[in-house]
């Protein structure tokens, strides 16, 4: 049996795991750090509240014991993949494969997972990204989705997609690199956004949020130089079910709970996202008056419904203007 790795115990990363042996016949040896709380409760118990784990799936408690494979997901906290990225600087990772399961933005400079590897990792190593719709809940449940892998070699793209393929995930070949990541890490803000009008019970805005944010968001990717339609696709509208409306998202959850005053408690990979947006679009004078209006709210803890309100004094404009620019 061919094996392969993973590091990063959480939700998504144990499901990929779970995924890639239940559905791709592969062997998967699993790595975290040994005090995470994702890792004891598998090790202790060999499953979390979503899947059981399968026999051929192992788990190690050091990162060089999962280094040994050629292909290796990584799904960890965003703000953490730079430091793992030195970790494994140190050790022979010449020809390895890379599939990076993470959807958000580095603080402050927004540097997305793909880039940060490029910068830390001076070996000879195939990097893919993997982004799109889906839930553990669903696909436990053999509900399936579509999802697009991106990387900047078209070899290594073409492999991780013929890698992973099954009946219950059809993949996508990505056509921008750079677009594919933004509009991932960016759909978690406009999950944010999202739960905040559910715990207003402000529903109807959501239609109004779903058609303006991918323009927004399309200037952010063009501004990287991506392509602004991407945003239109897999990684971000595509994916707006997911985390705009479902109650598994904890973007959306998290806006939620924060528009009713509650306290979430757990990662919302948005909220470090939106800070790094924010500082980029200040910096670079790019328009983005949601994500403006949520860090208000986030940070600054403005309030919620006059901060939305005063989104509807700004100035009328043409509704396609920044088609073609």
């Amino acid at each position: 049996m061919n094996q392969i790795s993973l590091i990063g115990c959480g939700r998504w990363g144990t499901f990929l795991g779970w995924y890639a042996s239940k559905y791709c016949g592969f062997g998967v040896d699993m790595y975290d750090i040994p005090s995470s709380p994702n890792f004891i409760e598998l090790r202790n118990t060999r499953k979390n509240q979503y899947l059981s784990l399968l026999d051929n799936m192992k788990l190690h408690d050091n990162l060089p014991a999962v280094l040994n494979n050629d292909t290796i997901i990584i799904s960890i906290g965003c703000q953490h993949f730079r430091s793992l990225c030195r970790e494994l600087n140190a050790y022979d990772l010449d020809g390895k494969t890379f599939l990076l399961a993470m959807k958000g933005l580095e603080v402050p400079d927004a540097k997305y997972m793909h880039q940060i590897m490029r910068e830390e990792i001076g070996k000879n190593i195939h990097i893919g990204v993997l982004a799109g719709p889906g839930h553990v809940q669903d696909y436990t449940k053999g509900v399936p989705s579509c999802v697009v892998v991106d990387s900047d070699e078209e070899e290594t793209k073409d492999r991780l997609i013929k890698m992973f393929s099954s009946e219950l995930i059809r993949f996508y070949y990505g056509a921008d690199l750079i677009g594919n990541q933004i509009g991932a890490a960016l759909k978690n803000v406009i999950g944010i956004a999202a739960g905040i009008l559910d715990g207003l019970e402000w529903h109807g805005l959501k239609g109004a949020l779903m058609a303006r944010a991918p323009v927004e968001v399309g200037r952010f990717i063009r501004y990287f130089g991506g392509n602004p339609q991407t945003a239109y696709g897999l990684a971000h509208l595509g994916d707006y079910e997911a985390t705009l409306f479902s109650p598994y998202s904890h973007n959306r959850t998290f806006g939620e709970k924060l528009a009713r005053g509650e306290d979430f408690g757990k990662l919302a990979e948005g909220v470090p996202t939106l800070k790094a947006v924010k500082i980029i679009a200040d910096r670079e004078n790019i328009d983005m008056p949601i994500c403006q209006a949520l860090y208000r709210v986030v940070y600054e803890k403005a309030d919620i419904k006059d901060t939305i309100r005063s989104m509807f004094t700004r100035d009328v404009k043409q509704e396609f203007e920044d088609w073609g620019k």
